[in-house]
């Protein structure tokens, strides 16, 4: 067995382990922590229905933001279609077969990558020159965009470019989802894909804890997950019920 294959082959599972885990648990923080207050961003939805149309417009098009900035907006909804595509296409090499989506997804996810950058380019710049951004960005901010932009250009450049060895890619993969470490299929070494994949693993394992945590986040967000019915129905949160009830009135002195 080839160090390098071993080496990634671990990696992915140390990666895959830490990002599971990490968001698993980042997830079940967002649900146990208290929301005391009733707080939904007016105007809010009065019904549990509109929250859920709510959530959907932020999650798919983004509606707050588009209201609040349109250029921002423009870049963020590019990068963000644009990846949906480009994780869609690379699902091929962790399937056999390979589903028909996956398969119709193949031309338009090649040509999606240079959409990506093209928005990730716009987020930096944004990052940079807005100076309300600029003012509370922190290395780690950065260091998302970095990453994402080693992954983006050195996928462009392996299906433009350099090109590799795609079916042997495929049986490695498909030789460590399915733990066979007995024939584990050996990875090919060109460095545009070493560095693409080393900023793969990279990304997943400090995913878990960085500001990417917004993807779900926005779901617990109460902002956004409350209805706006505090006339209607006093909002007493789950850990603070036995001791409201339990509290005696109070009394008023004379």
């Amino acid at each position: 067995m080839e160090f390098w294959t071993a080496f990634y082959a671990i990696s992915f599972y140390v990666a895959t382990f830490i990002l599971m885990f990490g968001l698993g648990y980042k997830i079940f923080q967002y649900a146990v922590t208290p929301a005391p207050l009733k707080i939904p961003t007016t105007p809010a939805p009065l019904t549990t229905g509109g929250v859920v149309v709510r959530l959907l417009l932020e999650v798919v098009i983004f509606r707050s933001l588009f209201r609040s900035n349109k250029w921002i907006w423009l870049f963020a909804i590019i990068f963000h279609f644009a990846l949906w595509i480009v994780l869609v296409r690379h699902l091929r090499y962790f399937m056999d077969p390979v589903w028909t989506l996956v398969v119709l997804a193949q031309p338009f996810g090649k040509y999606a990558s240079f959409a990506m950058l093209l928005g990730l380019f716009g987020l930096l710049a944004r990052r940079m020159f807005v100076v309300r951004i600029n003012y509370i960005s922190v290395p780690s901010d950065y260091l998302m965009l970095f990453l994402l932009l080693v992954i983006g250009i050195s996928g462009t450049l392996i299906s433009f470019v350099t090109r590799t060895d795609i079916v042997q890619f495929k049986a490695f993969m498909l030789s460590v989802l399915c733990f066979d470490w007995s024939n584990l299929q050996t990875m090919p070494t060109d460095t545009m894909l070493l560095i693409h994949l080393t900023a793969v693993i990279s990304l997943m394992i400090v995913f878990p804890f960085s500001k990417l945590l917004h993807v779900p986040g926005i779901f617990f967000a109460p902002t956004r997950n409350q209805v706006d019915n505090p006339r209607e129905k006093r909002h007493v949160a789950p850990w603070a019920v036995k001791e409201f009830e339990t509290t005696p009135a109070s009394t008023t002195s004379e």
